[in-house]
């Protein structure tokens, strides 16, 4: 058989096997704690997450990050073992238990061999009830991040995400700043700050306990009640409050040049305020993307990289919150291409709306999107994840099991009807790099009003 004749025979993908996200059942505690447990055979490393809502979106504007300082804070030690002990307790049961926050929650995760879920679960609960946090380590890690800031403001990347957000929010909105507080707001917190905003998410009727792995043979209710069942609210528990945030955009498009003197490259972060994570067509919207930045061959991978030459990767997309997160294109060009790298990025968002859907890429975003969904809850950790995402976002309880069905029906028409939530004409434009080069062919452009702001601005994580 010739080489020829071999690649004409050569397999051709079949259609993806059946599958379903394991299925997961609710209970509750006397004391108003939600339980959820999922069974995933085969997996004995089992994984835990407790849902505490109320995440850095509803802390107070002039103590941002403290919600994030609390949760690094909480593994530093309890009342009864210091920070060392408690490692080495957690260590010896072949655990890992750490705590984490974004925008919607403070959470405490765990992942634990099966024959060690109960010693472990009383760790975790002594972890939340009984954190000491010594004043010594709040200020270390309170040191941490502002040495974080000053790294940042060294790199591009963070930069530009920091300029961008603060761009296309207005100022009122916590979307508008940093996840883990910035420089005028991090000194500001300590052990008392701390101390107070842990106190205000200890109300177990509105937290969640979520268990997954093989749990054949365990009574998860038991062990939850055994554990957790003594926790009561705290006197300054703080209100239910998950309403959407205030995501008011700022008015018109602007274009930010960030001076970076002498830069090889431009970072670039083009984009506006983009949507809820419960928008009607959210399946369309996620196959859009996927067409547009999500793959190697997406609309604007084919221009920028293979057309153009003009950077080595280039990704698009919505960050799916409870409220309207930031739609952002993301790349790094070359200095001298600044402004036509621009020019295309928009020409390319302008034409989502109106070029037809080939079917080739279509096929080949559903295909993509369907293949990958079952890797990712392979463990039990993905899996207790993937439910506290439900959580966080008041999704329905079958949302998972949805989500392929739902991703292969997207049709031509429903990828065009999606695009209207890409709006170019409102994208703001960010530039970290060598003004002196950037800043007048990005004027000639007719982009918008550019402005320059001096290499003096610093970043963050967001």
């Amino acid at each position: 058989m010739t080489d020829l004749a071999y690649l004409a025979t050569r397999p051709q993908p079949g259609p993806p096997r059946e599958y379903h996200f394991p299925r997961f059942e609710r209970g509750r505690l006397d004391n108003g704690l939600t339980v959820i447990s999922a069974q995933v055979s085969g997996r004995p490393l089992l994984a835990a997450a407790l849902l505490l809502p109320g995440g850095a979106g509803h802390e107070p504007r002039t103590l941002a990050g403290v919600t994030s300082l609390t949760a690094r804070a909480l593994s530093e030690g309890t009342r009864g073992r210091d920070a060392l002990e408690f490692i080495e307790a957690t260590e010896r049961l072949g655990a890992s238990i750490g705590a984490s926050a974004d925008w919607e929650n403070l959470s405490l995760t765990m992942t634990v061999p099966r024959a060690r879920l109960e010693p472990a679960l009383a760790l975790l609960a002594e972890m939340l009830q009984e954190p000491a946090f010594p004043e010594p380590e709040v200020e270390r890690l309170r040191a941490q991040r502002l040495n974080d800031l000053l790294q940042a403001a060294a790199e591009p990347s963070r930069r530009a995400d920091r300029a961008f957000i603060g761009t296309i929010y207005a100022p009122s909105s916590p979307y508008a700043r940093l996840l883990a507080g910035d420089e005028e707001t991090v000194p500001r917190l300590d052990r008392a700050g701390v101390e107070a905003r842990h106190a205000q998410h200890l109300d177990p009727s509105r937290a969640t306990l979520i268990l997954g792995g093989d749990l054949t043979g365990l009574d998860p209710l038991a062990l939850a009640e055994a554990h957790l069942g003594a926790w009561r609210a705290d006197g300054a528990a703080m209100e239910a409050d998950l309403a959407p945030l205030d995501a008011a955009p700022a008015d018109g498009r602007r274009v930010r040049v960030l001076d970076r003197p002498g830069a090889p490259q431009s970072e670039l972060r083009i984009g506006h305020v983009g949507l809820p994570r419960r928008t009607p067509d959210y399946h369309a919207t996620v196959v859009m993307t996927t067409m547009l930045g999500g793959l190697f061959n997406s609309r604007l991978q084919r221009l920028l990289r293979e057309d153009r030459g003009y950077t080595y990767h280039v990704s698009a997309g919505f960050d799916f919150r409870r409220s309207a997160g930031p739609f952002t294109v993301r790349t790094a060009v070359q200095t001298e291409v600044t402004a036509p790298a621009v020019g295309d990025v928009l020409g390319v968002l302008e034409g989502l709306s109106r070029d037809p859907v080939a079917a080739g890429e279509l096929g080949d975003a559903r295909e993509f999107l369907v293949g990958v969904f079952p890797l990712r809850f392979e463990s039990a950790e993905q899996v207790t994840g993937a439910i506290a995402g439900l959580v966080a976002q008041g999704l329905p309880d079958d949302e998972l099991d949805r989500y392929r069905p739902a991703v292969a029906a997207v049709s031509g028409a429903d990828v065009l009807a999606a695009a209207s939530h890409v709006r170019p004409r409102d994208a703001s434009v960010i530039v970290v790099g060598d003004a002196e080069q950037v800043a007048g062919p990005l004027e000639a452009a007719g982009l918008g009003p550019v402005e320059i702001e001096a290499a003096t601005a610093s970043a963050g994580e967001g």
